[in-house]
């Protein structure tokens, strides 16, 4: 049994008259009388029961029926969900993040997002750059916020927000009220660097930008993510050098300097598969971009 013969039983079935049901369904009489009958011999069971001048449904009719009607809402169904997953409105996202973009524009973004499309489930997974680019390359994320760019012929990277760089330190060091760091002076305290490994990473960008300051980089201390940094500067173990936006969120025993002059500026950028034809993917970059807009 096929797809048509199982319309052509339906629509019989419910009109309980073959003229009528080849009129809902656009054609001759004849052929549609021929196709039900050779449905039955397919079938092995007689599905009408054909009088004079009325048809009814057999027990095999109308156990054929009841399935029938059950296909053909299970088929309208399917292929309502296949049309909402072709247009981005169910289906899920796979997005990976540093643990510095949830200081920033980061948060309104999935926001957005949830926004205007809240059927798509979202898998928020925090990662270093490194493992970011591994992850995306082998199609175990979707799209991911990295910082900087990450350099991949496979990738194609939008740039969301470009940020100054800024000192998280004890708010137990007296800066006599100074909002603007002295590096000549806050060299002399450990520097704080994340992540450990995998080398090359944030922590040399930084590295690199106090030593092109003319600063050589005191003692340092490493560990592997932004939130264990931050916290070791509260108890009072070092100074790090972090993304502008991670002083939107305050923490205590920490407080936060401008570095003037600027010893460097630090990228925010949404990556994702240069293949990667997926309307969630579109809608969801799209929605980074235009929340970048807005905010700068």
């Amino acid at each position: 049994m096929n797809f048509r013969q199982l319309t052509y039983f339906i629509a019989v079935a419910e009109e309980l008259h073959f003229g009528r049901a080849a009129e809902r369904l656009d054609m001759a009489q004849p052929p549609l009388s021929r196709a039900i009958k050779q449905l039955e011999e397919e079938l092995g069971a007689i599905l009408f029961n054909r009088g004079r001048s009325t048809i009814t449904l057999t027990q095999a009719g109308e156990r054929l029926l009841v399935r029938g009607n059950n296909i053909m809402a299970q088929l309208e169904d399917t292929c309502l969900e296949v049309r909402r997953l072709g247009q981005g409105a169910e289906g899920r996202l796979r997005i990976g993040f540093v643990g510095s973009a949830t200081f920033g524009i980061f948060p309104n973004i999935i926001r957005s997002y949830r926004a205007n499309h809240p059927e798509v489930n979202l898998s928020l997974n925090p990662m270093n750059n490194a493992d970011l680019h591994r992850a995306l390359v082998s199609r175990e994320l979707d799209v991911v916020f990295a910082r900087p760019t990450l350099k991949d012929a496979e990738l194609l990277s939008k740039q969301l927000v470009e940020e100054k760089l800024i000192l998280a330190l004890p708010d137990v060091i007296d800066t006599e009220g100074r909002t603007v760091a002295r590096l000549e002076r806050l060299m002399t305290h450990n520097l704080i660097l994340y992540p450990e490994r995998p080398r090359p990473s944030y922590a040399d960008f930084v590295l690199k930008a106090v030593e092109d300051a003319g600063f050589k980089a005191p003692m340092r201390i490493w560990c592997m993510d932004l939130q264990t940094a931050l916290s070791l500067v509260a108890v009072g173990e070092g100074v790090c050098i972090v993304p502008e936006s991670v002083a939107n969120a305050p923490r205590k025993g920490m407080k936060f300097l401008r570095i003037e002059p600027e010893i460097a500026r630090t990228e925010l950028s949404v990556n994702y598969r240069l293949d990667d034809q997926g309307v969630h993917t579109r809608n969801f970059v799209a929605i980074a971009q235009k929340v970048a807009r807005k905010t700068f």
